[in-house]
């Protein structure tokens, strides 16, 4: 039996690889990150949207790897601040910014906003691409509806989640356990739409030829 066809996970942030490798177990692909491939590649996100970004460096990693790459660009939108940090929410404050430091500049700006008006989201969007000619293969999103908490809590998750507050549980993101943000996140909903792409796509590479009479 023909080992599964690779399937890349186009980032270096070591969270986003082990979410990414938990939410698509089960796929019939072998999963490889660049560190496997010994592959080193910073792509510029020079997109005005996650759509945007995401595409770019799908098509970025499956270019330089030769493969098909999955890749993913996501962020938190914050209503009361126009939706920033958006795009920029990895390097918001500036790209040497540690996340302790962003979120003290996030509270501040939102100290005399009421709980009700603290709306805010994440947004994950994640594109799969193929090596040239075949290029971008699909796309799919995923959103998180929340708030903004008035104070970080928990250590769990990554980023922005000791801020970002679920107003059902009264909980932030930090504070869940990891099981259930990998049942209820921007990532884990942009993956649903994901895996039915790649099960197609693997459906369609083992379909035996037609072959006309």
């Amino acid at each position: 039996m023909a080992a599964p066809p690779p399937l890349l996970i186009g980032t270096s942030n070591e969270d986003k690889i082990r979410e990414l490798r938990e939410l698509l177990a089960g796929v019939p692909y072998t999963i490889l990150t660049p560190a496997d491939l010994a592959l080193t590649l910073e792509v510029e996100e020079t997109g005005s949207t996650f759509a945007e970004n995401a595409v770019l460096k799908a098509l970025a990693y499956a270019r330089a790897a030769g493969t098909l790459a999955l890749a993913d660009d996501s962020g938190l939108e914050i209503d009361a601040l126009g939706g920033e940090p958006g795009v920029y929410s990895a390097r918001w404050a500036g790209a040497d910014a540690t996340y302790p430091e962003r979120f003290e500049l996030l509270l501040a700006r939102l100290a005399d906003v009421p709980a009700e008006r603290r709306t805010a989201r994440y947004q994950c969007v994640m594109a799969v691409a193929a090596p040239p000619p075949r290029g971008l293969l699909g796309q799919a999103v995923g959103t998180w509806e929340g708030r903004i908490a008035e104070a970080p809590r928990g250590t769990g998750g990554f980023g922005y989640d000791p801020i970002f507050l679920l107003p059902e549980s009264g909980r932030t993101v930090g504070e869940l356990a990891r099981a259930q943000k990998q049942r209820q996140s921007h990532r884990a909903r942009a993956t649903q739409g994901v895996r039915v792409l790649l099960m197609q796509l693997a459906a369609a590479d083992t379909a035996p030829a037609q072959v006309d009479a």
